[in-house]
Order: C-alpha cells, then sequence, then structure tokens
C-alpha cells in the first residue's frame, strides 16, 4: 500500500527550503556588501590621510623656503622702518620729499608682499600685555605711563609665519615701581627704624 500524503508533504516542504536557501543567499550578500563598504570607507580614509600628509609636507616646504628668504630680508625692512622713522618730514625741498615718499613706498610694498606670503608683522602698541611666545625682553625702564611689565617700547618687530613665530618682537618692558613707603617690606615685629638707625617700639 503506497503512502499517498508523501509527495504533498514534499510539496509543502519545498517553499521553506527555498526561502531559506533565499534568506541564505541574502545574508551572504548583505555580508559581502558590509565588507566592500568596510574596504570603501578604508580606502577613503587613506585617500584623506594622503592627501591631508602631502598638503602637510608642501605647506612644510613652501613655509621653510619662504622663512629663509624672509631672514634674508628680515634685516632690510628693519633698515627700511629705521630710514622712515628718521626721515625729515616736514623737508621743504622737493627732492627730499620725493626721497622720503619713496623711502615710504618701498617700506609699504615689502611688508605688503611678506603678508601676501604669510608673514605677519609682531609689533606691540605701548603699554600692551607682554606676551613671552610673542615678545623678548631686552631690558627694563622705569615708565611713568605704562603698567609695570607691560610694553614699554619697541626695539625690533618680529615675525610670525602660518601663525609661528619665527622672530620675537624685541620689546623694552615697564619696571616694577617700589611700593609707597620705601621698599614697601612690612616689619613682622611691628617695629620701625628712625633717621638715626635705632629702633623705635611701635607697640609702647
Amino acid at each position: 500500500m503506497t503512502d499517498e500524503t508523501t509527495p504533498a508533504n514534499d510539496e509543502a516542504d519545498a517553499p521553506d527550503v527555498a526561502q531559506d536557501e533565499a534568506d541564505a543567499g541574502l545574508e551572504q550578500l548583505r555580508a559581502e556588501l558590509n565588507e566592500w563598504r568596510d574596504k570603501a570607507l578604508r580606502a577613503a580614509a587613506e585617500a584623506e590621510n594622503t592627501r591631508r600628509r602631502a598638503e602637510r609636507e608642501t605647506n612644510d616646504a613652501r613655509a621653510y623656503a619662504i622663512q629663509r628668504f624672509a631672514n634674508d630680508l628680515f634685516q632690510a625692512a628693519d633698515n627700511l622702518e629705521q630710514a622712515v622713522l628718521a626721515s625729515p618730514r616736514d623737508a621743504q625741498d622737493a627732492a627730499v620729499k620725493n626721497l622720503v615718499l619713496g623711502i615710504e613706498m618701498t617700506e609699504k610694498a615689502l611688508q605688503s608682499a611678506f603678508e601676501r606670503n604669510g608673514l605677519k608683522r609682531i609689533a606691540p602698541q605701548k603699554g600692551a600685555k607682554f606676551d613671552p611666545h610673542l615678545h623678548q625682553a631686552m631690558t627694563e625702564q622705569d615708565v611713568l605711563d605704562v603698567d609695570p611689565g607691560a610694553i614699554a617700547q619697541v626695539m625690533r618687530p618680529g615675525y610670525e609665519l602660518f601663525g609661528r613665530v619665527i622672530r620675537p618682537a624685541m620689546v623694552v618692558v615697564a619696571a616694577k615701581r617700589p611700593a609707597a613707603g620705601g621698599d614697601g617690606a612690612a616689619n613682622p615685629y611691628g617695629a620701625s627704624n628712625d633717621a638715626s638707625g635705632a629702633t623705635v617700639d611701635t607697640k609702647a
């Protein structure tokens, strides 16, 4: 006697097998897709890192070349600035006036060329706060119209290249003023000295 229900069971199980195979194939495709996506992301990240590294190396090489060239021109810039400051601007002679104007225009043109190539001049104003990262204190002076420790005078301007100081500004710093009443040192023992040098007991 044959089992007439067997073909029907096989037919019922067939869709389940096909579904399982489809699900397995779909999972495999998803795994491959994730793998290729990961590879693409890694390749994009590596390309971006390579681009940034090349850009940084190019900027460093450019900055090094500019710095070497600028160092050779700093002395000329300093001389031009001193010439402008010492020029007789109130001269009546036309030739002298034209000479002064030519010096000023040359100094401005040089500073403009510096700025176009990333060089920024460091020349703090009188009374500005002293910054050891930008300024180099050469000496101290007693200055009444400037706060102690602030900049009293710029002896030589500095320069920074792309945010990095390549020559600090040489400055004069206002000296600290003594406190009122001599050296301002308090006597911990509550006594003071008179003009003869003898100790006077202030507690009596």
